[in-house]
């Protein structure tokens, strides 16, 4: 099967400019002007734009056991409709990914039902070291920990429990650092005076900028002593910035920073419209603190931008504060989300793709995915920069059937997801075949 787009601006490594690109079976066979050969489909790329696939190193797509919220393939298709061509999975599905057996059941649920290219974390705990050790680096992205607890029972507090897993693996482990015991104290001062009906507006004072930093400076300081590969997921602070360098290549770095697209979208004002329905852990907090995000992002002390994708259904999100979970769908838009940003001078088309595509497949050394080259695979994203669209219920495609960015206007939309070099989404069609298929990762040394 060979597919040829003709006339197309690529953007990749740094630049943009304007090629045809031929794909042949899974990968990218020839990226150059004035391409001839025959093809079995050719597309106009003309006035469009080609980005590699995106990856998005952090979703809860929350099968097994949790899929009325959403599934893999729920989910896997509402990510291709958005551009995401690989996503990495994260532990806490029930049961827990927290042993060998559960780990590739997750895996073997994939296989089936993935649309987009699929990789499940590990997950730790107090006591399954011995398991978190068998981990096969080769076809796993990583060991996920919970340093503050959050959705499901997963939380890591035992002192010499981190120490074992992080003096022990050589793999990259990345953490969700709020400070329990800050979160607790906090929480039973607001439930003193509302009880369980806490204004959702005090959600980013009870999950503070303190239980952040309190966490995540912890976590680095035992990924110092320990010489462990550290990447800290969902930051949210202007304080946690001071953490992080920027003045060496993102290859080299051993401690790496990850923003998501709501941190860098709402601020705490937004609780007064959208309520619970932008309630996250770690909490949405200040302009101040989303201002430090983006400068931190723009000048690379942040690696890469992801989701935290976690759907909960809307009638359980309507429930008073202690019981309305947090987490939100955003798999669908954060592309588009970050393209908006563009069209407002916020970000280069070049700064989207190296924080969305290229920093995540090098720094979890994904093999042969995150950039647009000739042998790599051709998971391919084409976005028309000028077409207008509203986030509507009538134009969702997760499970849970609502978003945080309803009434939202956008003016970039994706017109064509390849996975593996078959066109799996073409302008709100989607194959009903699935071609997604295992992330496999380079050793570390």
């Amino acid at each position: 099967m060979k597919v040829l787009i003709k006339n197309v601006n690529i953007v990749n490594e740094g630049k943009v400019f304007e090629s045809d690109i031929l794909i042949e079976n899974d990968l990218i066979s020839k990226i150059t002007a004035g391409i001839s050969e025959d093809a079995d489909q050719i597309i106009d790329g003309s006035g469009k734009y080609l980005l590699p696939g995106v990856i998005d190193d952090q979703v809860h797509f929350r099968e097994p056991g949790l899929t009325h919220k959403g599934d893999i393939e729920s989910e896997s298709r509402a990510a291709i409709a958005g551009g995401i061509t690989s996503f990495i999975d994260q532990p806490n599905t029930v049961p827990n990914a927290v042993t060998q057996e559960l780990l590739a059941d997750k895996y073997e649920i994939a296989s089936q039902k993935a649309y987009a290219n699929y990789g499940f974390m590990m997950g730790g705990t107090n006591d399954n070291l011995e398991e978190v050790l068998k981990t096969n680096p080769r076809n796993v992205p990583g060991i996920k920990l919970f340093l503050g607890s959050s959705t499901g029972n997963m939380l890591v507090d035992n002192p010499e429990t981190l120490e074992n897993i992080f003096s022990n693996t050589k793999m990259l482990i990345a953490v969700h650092c709020e400070d329990e015991a800050t979160i607790r104290a906090n929480t039973q001062k607001y439930m003193d005076e509302y009880g369980d009906d806490i204004p959702v507006k005090f959600h980013h004072l009870i999950r503070s900028e303190e239980a952040c930093y309190k966490s995540s400076s912890k976590a680095i300081e035992l990924a110092k002593k320990t010489g462990a590969r550290l990447h800290v997921f969902h930051l949210s602070t202007a304080k946690e910035m001071e953490l992080f360098r920027n003045d060496i290549p993102l290859q080299d770095k051993k401690i790496t920073a990850e923003v998501c697209v709501h941190h860098l979208t709402f601020t705490n004002d937004d609780y007064e419209t959208r309520g619970g329905l932008i309630k996250w852990n770690p909490a949405v907090k200040t302009q101040k603190d989303k201002d430090a995000l983006w400068e931190a992002l723009l000048d690379d002390r942040i690696d890469v931008i992801a989701t935290d994708h976690a759907p909960h259904t809307a009638e359980e999100k309507n429930n008073v504060y202690t019981k309305c979970p947090s987490g939100a769908p955003l798999v669908q838009h954060s592309l588009v989300v970050m393209l908006e940003n563009y069209k407002n001078g916020k970000i280069s088309l070049e700064k989207i793709v190296e924080k969305m595509c290229h920093n995540p497949a090098i720094l979890f050394k994904v093999e042969k995915r995150g950039f647009v080259r000739e042998g790599y695979k051709a998971d391919l994203v084409l976005v028309d920069l000028n077409e207008d669209w509203t986030v509507s219920k009538d134009n969702l495609l997760y499970k849970c059937g609502w978003s945080p960015l309803e009434g939202m206007n956008f003016h970039s939309k994706v017109t064509h997801t390849f996975v593996n070099g078959h066109l799996i989404y073409d302008n709100g069609k989607i194959a009903e075949e699935k071609f997604g298929e295992r992330l496999l990762f380079e050793p570390r040394d």
